[in-house]
């Protein structure tokens, strides 16, 4: 006769086999910690314009070198669920502003980092939240009186382009401002007068070969991509877009044509070809002189397009299609019937053009406003281009933040450093206990400065010392010299037009505060047990018996 042994009493007895349970301060709340600051150091060594890089190599095994958190963050799969609520608050702060997403992290790192010698002190964690709170309702007013500019007009070139160059600056340093030109260029020429600014309509092409100073910005569209037709090049052309192939048509139904004599199936083959060739002209009568596939062009389409001087492109992406449409105003068409003068799209030049060993399709518009531009990137590795392209992206989406709101705020630690004071003065007239979680507070903002600080060569505590005096006096705009062969650890931020977007840092003290507050609040982990079933095949070249 078996034994059954009863398990052991509590919460875990619940719960089945293999399940796991954490409860109290120092199996759930400190554990918590203790993971988010390691997360946070992980990424704080690649903050700021001399951040390191990391080599993150996903599950498909595609490498990744590449300072940017975001990239980071997406590509790394985090299993702990504390982590992951740091992650969520930083992939909020990139939906929301387009920037930013490592200083939430290594805010809300620090944040935790803080609390916890709070909670070895004996305060519970439910208090520091709240002081935590309290000290955030204090820095996000005392953010509003730090404002140093407004970018009034998003068409200035000139304030747009120092506004755009910070945050391009932390992701390219030495090439901020030919990158920040670039992207002003690209965003100001696509501006509408009334609707808001959309980030997707600033393409990116990446093409091997030269140097990033040869990147230039085309109005319009650019696909790595050759022609079908032996029409190379094409000026003032109409442009028809179709999203089925340019073939000969299928019936939908099968049918059986019984032939008796070689003249009939002379006859048949021919009223075939003459029933493509008249689509063909129908097109070509319609003053499209350009026409653009979503799917296969056949040979005998592709001999009458030739034969009619009409340029044949197969562009195989929906999106691409889609977006081309929108630059070139055009209406994509599911059927290959002639288009009406409403349906055809509009283009100065359209031409083959060769960079490097890469051939590309050019859509030009130079005497219209054209509703998308495309950055062209040069580069010497995909690596190289991957991360040009993630700082145009960050540049692009702080002019859609000026869009919204032009306030500008000192960069290079600066405003967290007067934050930091303000906050610091607030603490001391509390009466109660939230009186060390804002004073707390306070000291964690100023691990911007110092990671800015450490990531650049210089002595962390010796930038904040210096830094704290200085603002103590009054001097509300110096931060964080980047330049390590300088002998002066701090500069002033204005004046070398270090300059961040007050809604960014706004933004980035809400989620940074909101998950510290939430991972704070947690005092239990109940983990179910794996679901079961059999593991994934590693990824790798098919087998000869697996289905295509």
């Amino acid at each position: 006769m078996a034994l059954h042994v009863p398990r052991a009493p509590g919460f875990a007895s619940m719960l089945k086999d293999g399940s796991k349970f954490f409860s109290g301060v120092e199996e759930a709340v400190v554990r918590n910690i203790s993971a988010c600051k390691e997360f946070s150091g992980t990424v704080a060594s690649a903050y700021g314009p001399n951040g390191m890089n990391k080599m993150v190599i996903n599950h498909l095994e595609k490498l990744f070198v590449t300072n940017d958190a975001a990239t980071i963050i997406r590509e790394l799969e985090v299993e702990h669920p504390a982590v992951k609520m740091m992650i969520l608050g930083s992939q909020m702060m990139e939906q929301e502003v387009g920037d930013g997403t490592n200083f939430v992290i290594i805010l809300a790192g620090a944040l935790l980092s803080e609390a916890e010698e709070l909670i070895r002190m004996g305060l519970k964690p439910t208090e520091i939240a709240e002081g935590y709170e309290l000290a955030l309702e204090k820095a996000l007013a005392d953010l509003e009186g730090l404002s140093c500019g407004e970018v009034k007009d998003p068409r200035d070139a000139k304030q747009v382009a120092k506004a755009v160059r910070s945050a391009v600056m932390s992701k390219q340093y030495g090439h901020e401002d030919f990158l920040s030109d670039l992207i002003t260029k690209a965003c100001i020429s696509i501006l509408p007068e009334n609707t808001s600014f959309n980030v997707d309509n600033v393409r990116v092409c990446k093409i091997l070969g030269s140097g990033l100073l040869q990147s230039d910005v085309v109005q319009g569209m650019v696909f790595k991509k050759t022609v079908q037709s032996n029409v190379i090049k094409q000026d003032k052309c109409k442009i028809a877009v179709y999203t089925c192939p340019v073939d000969q048509m299928q019936t939908e139904t099968k049918g059986t044509v019984l032939i008796k004599t070689a003249k009939e199936l002379t006859e048949f083959s021919r009223g075939e070809e003459e029933l493509l060739e008249n689509q063909i002209k129908a097109i070509a009568d319609s003053g499209a002189t350009v026409v653009v596939s979503g799917g296969k062009i056949g040979d005998m389409a592709l001999h009458y397009m030739n034969k009619y001087n009409l340029m044949g492109v197969r562009l195989s992406s929906k999106w691409d299609i889609r977006r081309l449409c929108k630059s070139v105003g055009a209406t994509p068409l599911p059927k290959v019937t002639p288009p009406t003068a409403e349906e055809l799209g509009y283009a100065d030049r359209v031409y083959v053009d060769e960079l490097g060993d890469t051939s590309m399709v050019v859509f030009r518009l130079e005497s219209a406003e054209s509703p998308l531009a495309t950055v062209v990137i040069r580069g010497s590795t995909d690596n190289y281009m991957d991360d040009i392209e993630r700082a145009i992206d960050d540049g692009v989406n702080t002019f859609k933040g000026i869009c919204r709101d032009g306030r500008l705020v000192p960069g290079g630690g600066a405003t967290e450093m007067e934050l930091a004071r303000s906050v610091g003065k607030f603490g001391e007239t509390l009466p109660g206990l939230e009186q060390y979680a804002v004073k707390n507070f306070a000291t964690a903002l100023t691990a911007i400065p110092r990671q800015l600080a450490e990531n650049s060569g210089s002595k962390g505590r010796i930038a904040i010392t210096s830094l704290a005096t200085a603002h103590e006096q009054g001097q509300k705009n110096l931060g964080v010299n980047i330049d390590s062969d300088s002998s002066n650890v701090t500069m002033d931020a204005v004046e070398n037009e270090i300059l961040d977007l007050l809604m960014l840092k706004h933004w980035g003290l809400k989620y940074a505060v909101n998950a510290a507050c939430t991972i704070l609040r947690v005092d239990q982990i109940i983990m179910a047990k794996r679901a079961g079933g059999p593991k994934a095949k590693p990824s790798g070249p098919m087998d000869a018996d697996d289905d295509e």
